[in-house]
């Protein structure tokens, strides 16, 4: 018989058993639900998650689309490298001794393998991280014998960038790179190759195509087994730029022929179809196509030529006597003058006190417009200075395209300042003195302008008054042949005169092809080529003598002409500036040659040939010192 405690004891341990039983009872029940979840309400999603663990995506990139010029002859395109990647999650854990046995074997530097890693390791780790682009055959070799002991290294076939030889138009083109982050969109992953300069950045929309995609299926070890589904990528579209690639070689040829560092560019003035565009010094872009070396990149960034400025869109100079044009239309169109006005150039003229010289020392003597802008006279201007206020001199240089940017499309332009009495308020907080006025008159002073504004008004002089927009692109194929993009924007005309007009052209073509026209350097026997020289200071003269030994700076004048042709119906019109060229004797018979190209391709003749380059001097193609030219005043 129990007594009353052992009574107590015995219920005491049913009830814990009665307990555990329930407890084990619940957490079956518990287990069955879960299994019944996973196995059949989270079926499919399990089963996708357990098929991508032995599945991977492997992305094909895809071709950029081929760049032709105007008249279909291929200028970039793409060939086929071989690139070493490593895939981290195939490496065994052996990560960083696969590198550190990868460079040694490719004799490629080991701290250039591993940030080439580091800076994708946050992508997944079945995706190839390439470490050496563009290998060459040796290496890939090297590679392909030694597998067994480079696991997760993997050698790939890729569309790569080709650009012509000798850099031609490489500011025009830019170059590709690898995608920064501040470049990502929708559609881009990191890794990939974009446009990072020039149309290739413009238009890369355009130009890089869709990737393609291996699906294939691999074994624990991350070894692939087979391919399941291949997706082709698709090129990029086939554009047409504008560019006359003849031409193009001849601007670029002239250039090296001179020794001459600086800009130039050839326009349809009825368009804005850019013919050919030149920025002196250069670089080569292919050097960017696979990836550029950081030694290269760092001496490209600290030449202090800077090769990569597109010095046509992004360099601002004082246009010297070019801007006499604007000065001539302004005072006709004001009507404070007629072609037949005339002026008494003694070789210098006094205003507000202070004497301001010719660049003839004895003067030209008594001149109208015509003979003012043939023998580019300074004393001429200098009285329409006295007689313009400074906002009617921007007014019409806005109206000519010279204010602001162009609306060219290539990426940075540069703006073009034409002053007036508001912008020297904004930008000194100062009132506008007639004596800067006559600076202003002859390009000097606060006047800067960009090489492709200048062109841009010489259109706009040829084509009687229509400014156009500046643009390299003139087709797309979308798969269906060429279809033509929208163009130039064209602004409303401006009203020219006719016989204002006609007299300024007047003067420009006997700065060409008179005997005493200060560009006859630019003169073709046959055609009537008309254009406008330009000299301008870099410092002033009277800075110049004062620095003269104490600096290692180039001093000498810049070298402008800007131009059209021919004369009665332009087809071509446009610009070429020569950095510290000492005068636009430079220029001129750049131009020359490419219009001789022009000429002699539209008409059936062999191309004209230039001889080779002379030895370039010092102080042509580095900064060491030297004098300004010699003689007074800007032409």
């Amino acid at each position: 018989m129990l007594t009353p405690g052992a009574y107590e004891d015995r219920q005491s341990l049913q009830s814990r058993l009665l307990g555990f039983r329930v407890g084990i009872v619940l957490l079956f029940v518990l287990f069955g639900v879960a299994f019944w979840t996973l196995q059949v309400l989270q079926h499919q999603e399990y089963l996708e998650r357990a098929e991508n663990n032995h599945m991977r995506t492997i992305e094909l990139r895809a071709p950029r689309g081929v760049l032709f010029d105007r008249h279909g002859e291929v200028l970039v395109q793409n060939r086929r490298v071989f690139r070493i990647a490593v895939v981290r999650e195939q490496t065994g854990g052996d990560l960083e001794g696969v590198l550190v046995r990868l460079a040694a074997i490719t004799a490629v530097d080991e701290a250039s393998v591993r940030a080439a890693v580091k800076r994708r390791m946050n992508e997944p780790s079945f995706r190839p991280i390439p470490v050496i682009e563009n290998a060459t055959e040796a290496q890939v070799a090297s590679v392909l014998a030694r597998a067994l002991e480079l696991p997760g290294v993997v050698v790939e076939q890729v569309p790569t960038r080709r650009y012509p030889d000798a850099g031609l138009a490489a500011h025009l083109f830019g170059y590709v790179g690898e995608v920064q982050k501040s470049q990502l969109r929708p559609g881009l992953q990191p890794g990939a190759i974009v446009g990072q300069a020039g149309v290739e950045q413009v238009y890369d929309e355009l130009l890089i195509g869709e990737n393609g995609n291996r699906f294939v299926v691999v074994n624990s070890r991350g070894r692939e087994i087979e391919e399941l589904e291949h997706q082709e990528p698709v090129d990029g579209k086939r554009v047409q730029l504008t560019i006359d690639a003849d031409m193009q070689r001849a601007l670029e040829e002239a250039f090296r022929s001179k020794g001459f560092n600086g800009s130039g560019m050839f326009l349809d003035p009825r368009t804005g179809e850019v013919l050919a565009m030149a920025s002196v010094p250069s670089y080569d872009p292919n050097e960017f196509a696979s990836g550029i070396e950081p030694s290269k990149w760092q001496a490209l960034l600290g030449d202090p030529l800077k090769p990569l400025r597109n010095r046509t869109v992004q360099g601002t100079y004082a246009p010297g006597s070019t801007f006499k044009i604007v000065m001539a239309l302004a005072a006709l169109e004001e009507g404070l003058i007629t072609p037949e006005t005339t002026f008494n150039c003694a070789g210098s003229k006094t205003i507000y006190g202070n004497s301001f010289a010719c660049h003839r020392a004895g003067g030209h003597g008594r001149q109208n417009l015509r003979e003012a802008l043939m023998h580019s006279c300074n004393v001429y201007f200098y009285t329409l200075g006295e007689m313009l206020k400074v906002d009617t001199i921007h007014k019409w240089a806005e109206r000519l395209g010279l204010v602001g940017r162009t609306g060219i499309d290539l990426p940075a332009e540069d703006e073009s300042v034409i002053p007036s009495e508001a912008w020297k308020r904004r930008r000194f907080n100062e009132r506008w003195y007639p004596g800067d006025t006559i600076s202003v008159a002859i390009g000097q002073g606060y006047v800067t302008v960009t090489p492709v504004a200048l062109a841009r008004m010489m259109a706009t002089i040829a084509n009687g008054g229509t400014l156009v927009t500046p643009h390299a692109i003139r087709a797309v194929d979308n798969g269906a042949g060429w279809e033509p993009t929208q163009g130039t924007t064209v602004v409303p005309p401006v009203t020219l005169a006719p016989d204002m007009l006609d007299a300024v052209r007047d003067g420009l073509w006997m700065a060409v092809n008179a005997p005493t026209g200060t560009a006859r350097g630019a003169q073709i026997a046959g055609y009537d080529i008309a254009g406008k020289t330009g000299t301008a200071q870099v410092i002033s003269l009277d800075a110049a003598k004062a620095v003269a030994g104490r600096t290692t700076r180039d001093l000498r004048h810049h070298g402008w002409f800007v131009f059209f042709a021919p004369k009665d119906n332009p087809e071509v019109a446009g610009v070429v500036f020569v950095e510290h060229g000492a005068s636009s004797g430079a220029a001129t018979p750049i131009v020359r040659h490419v219009m001789n190209t022009y000429f002699a391709k539209k008409e059936g003749r062999p191309l004209p040939k230039l001889a080779p380059a002379p030895p370039t001097p010092p102080a042509l193609t580095r900064s060491t010192p030297a004098g300004p030219a010699s003689g007074s005043g800007v032409r």
